[in-house]
């Protein structure tokens, strides 16, 4: 199979860039390289039934949260986020970078270009998080209220 190259995927302060996708691995696995401005993040806590996501820092330190422990990951550092496991994060205060590994290969760009045309559709506003919950559901995301995690 030749080379597929993927175009970066704009969600505000956040850019997501596949390198390895479904139909590259025949399902069993995506990868994506997230880079994050500082301070930025997914703050909405969230779980996924059909895949675990592994987390490798690449730069800077991007804090995640999962099921209520706050879980520094800075470059070199590795953390496997497990089916069912609530979880979100958030960029220290440098830009980080970390690649996110999904087995298996479930979860790839779809999701994110659904969530990017949400954020675009907001302007300079906050997106719309009932069209966000809908787009995480659709792609077996769980969302969970706030105050919960």
């Amino acid at each position: 199979m030749a080379a597929k190259s993927f175009d970066p995927i704009h969600l505000g302060p956040i850019t997501v860039t596949f390198s390895v996708d479904s139909e590259m691995s025949n399902g069993t696995t995506t990868v994506s390289r997230c880079d994050v401005a500082a301070g930025a993040g997914i703050p909405v806590p969230h779980s996924h039934d059909a895949f675990e996501e592994t987390i490798y820092g690449l730069d800077g330190v991007t804090t995640f949260t999962v099921d209520g422990e706050a879980i520094p990951v800075a470059a070199g550092d590795t953390l496997c986020i497990r089916r069912g496991q609530v979880h979100a994060f958030m960029a220290d205060d440098g830009d980080a970078s970390f690649l996110a590994i999904a087995t298996p290969g479930v979860f790839g760009p779809d999701y994110f270009l659904e969530i990017a045309a949400v954020v675009a559709a907001a302007g300079d506003g906050p997106p719309d998080p009932q069209a966000i919950a809908a787009v995480m559901l659709r792609h077996g995301l769980t969302p969970v209220p706030q105050g919960v995690a």
